[in-house]
């Protein structure tokens, strides 16, 4: 049996330095995928835009920058609020991210109770997997 730990809030899709929207947000972390968080950001169309990386780059996003290219994430102040700021870069565009740095940090904790640092190995079920892959398709038979 899988555990999932979810938290909805709403993330500051910043603009400029005096203009942000407010974006509803589903942060997803599953013990069947126990390395990864997911984030499905809801902009008002049919599908949200769902966004998956190391769940270690965000920990450590919440104290220190971390990551390059299409994810970066790092802690400041905001109006002398602490905020996580979060970079994401695609083909389709890019975003910059604002999110209550105590949120983040609260759902982060629950994710590790499920799940410590350095346990990840023992969720994935390789043999599993392996099946899976290795399983032949009727493709095979031809």
């Amino acid at each position: 049996m899988h555990t999932v730990v979810e938290r909805e809030l709403e993330l500051q899709l910043v603009l400029s330095p005096e203009c942000g929207i407010a974006v509803p947000t589903r942060l997803t972390y599953r013990t069947d995928d126990p390395y990864a968080v997911h984030i499905a950001f809801h902009i008002g169309c049919d599908n949200p835009v769902k966004w998956a990386f190391a769940r270690e780059l965000l920990v450590e996003g919440v104290f220190r920058p971390s990551g390059d290219a299409d994810v970066r994430i790092w802690p400041t102040k905001v109006e002398g609020r602490s905020v996580v700021m979060m970079a994401l870069s695609s083909p389709d565009g890019e975003a910059l991210l604002e999110a209550s740095a105590a949120v983040m940090s609260s759902w982060l904790e629950r994710t590790l109770r499920v799940v410590p640092p350095g346990s990840e190995p023992e969720q994935v079920d390789i043999d599993d997997g392996l099946a899976e892959l290795l399983a032949p398709t009727p493709a095979d038979d031809l």
